[in-house]
């Protein structure tokens, strides 16, 4: 429908045939070829990470990042119940039990609640801490930079050291956030924790179509990243095999993709905040309407916009709209369902939350894709205004 007004969309104009073509031409589609290895160097070098692994998803690279983290069946990880599904499955993959906390006022992992849950309800014992309701260790927690809101992480980093827990960053939605203050000023999202992870699926800021990446300053553990993606090959040639591996690394032809992508990163950012800049004077002033504020110690990528919609000032819940601008062929859509009430992770313990409840029933996510044009979003604001 040429009047259809997407959510969120790849905007491919950079060298994406160029760099496609080559591949095809040399015939370098697979694992091997040149752009694996230079699409991580060039993300290596964007977020300041020392190491960089592309992997074929962002759920693979948490998934491996959580094993290579040190989780194991029985254990435990600190989850936010506010994100996309996956983050939660790639624990559940390694047979560990998520423990689900609260989100803060920018969607993001509440730490103040997160740090008071691992003051007050776990004990620290012979160099691990142990929940005190379950016994079960807790062995990582998984912050996630929610919509390309980057978490408080300085004020977790601390107690993570010292009980043994390690943070793996699920920075999927959050390439070209920044942190503009404090103590990690000038850090990117994703290579604060002993490990991070990125997406390029095709929804996100840059995309390979899929693509994950896995950021790390530690060697060892980017070479056993690499190790266990390749199908954990101790012998190439022999094939001789240690432990079992995954096929899990990025294509050469998606890594071409993402190279070209990542050229284009800089002016998308651009747009990104233009366009969240656009919308917030246009529907801020709208009684009942508010486009989420963004995380003031850093500089947000802007990936998704939430709007947040308070009914009794609106008359309408977010419902009532998302259906009616879909009228209008204008797709928009809720934030995830909370993950502690989904059916596989129910029995799950979670901790006082309260926060993702109020924002999952208020808040949906607007059209934000690069390449809307300024029609688009008046188009957007008109009907909302309606």
């Amino acid at each position: 429908m040429s009047d259809f007004i997407p959510l969120s969309v790849p905007h491919l104009e950079g060298h994406e045939w160029d760099y496609v073509k080559e591949c095809l031409d040399t015939e370098w589609v697979s694992t091997a070829g040149r752009f694996v290895n230079k699409f991580e160097d060039d993300i290596r070098r964007f977020t300041g990470a020392k190491r960089a692994v592309a992997c074929v998803n962002g759920t693979s690279a948490l998934y491996i990042a959580l094993m290579i983290a040190g989780v194991r069946a029985g254990d435990e990880v600190l989850v936010p119940t506010l994100t996309f599904i996956a983050t939660i499955n790639a624990a559940g993959y390694l047979g560990a039990a998520p423990v689900f906390m609260d989100c803060d006022a920018f969607y993001g992992l509440d730490v103040e609640k997160t740090v008071d849950f691992i003051a007050k309800e776990t004990i620290h014992k012979n160099g691990v801490t142990l929940n005190k309701t379950t016994g079960r260790k807790i062995s990582a927690v998984l912050p996630v930079h929610v919509f390309g809101n980057a978490v408080d992480l300085a004020a977790l980093t601390g107690i993570c050291r010292e009980r043994g827990i390690k943070i793996v960053e699920d920075a999927t939605e959050s390439l070209g956030t920044v942190y503009g203050q404090g103590p990690l000023a000038g850090r990117h999202a994703g290579a604060i924790g002993d490990l991070g992870c990125l997406s390029f699926n095709g929804n996100k800021i840059i995309t390979t179509g899929g693509g994950g990446m896995i950021l790390t300053d530690d060697a060892d553990l980017a070479e056993k990243a690499r190790y266990l993606t390749t199908q954990a090959k101790n012998d190439e040639v022999r094939y001789i095999h240690d432990e079992i591996g995954y096929n899990f690394r990025l294509t050469n032809i998606q890594a071409a993709l993402g190279v070209a992508q990542l050229e284009k990163l800089p002016e998308y950012l651009a747009v990104k905040k233009r366009n969240y800049e656009a919308y917030k004077r246009s529907l801020d002033p709208v009684p009942g309407l508010h486009l989420a504020e963004t995380p003031p110690y850093a500089r947000n990528n802007h990936w998704m916009y939430a709007l947040q919609i308070d009914k009794s000032a609106y008359g309408k819940d977010r419902e009532e709209i998302m259906a009616a601008l879909a009228e209008d062929n204008i797709q928009t859509r809720p934030v995830w369902y909370l993950n502690h009430l989904q059916k596989p992770y129910r029995a799950c313990q979670a901790y006082k939350i309260e926060k993702a409840i109020e924002l999952w029933e208020k808040t949906l996510n607007i059209p934000c894709s690069t390449n809307l044009k300024p029609g688009d979003i008046e188009r957007v604001v008109a009907h909302l205004k309606k």
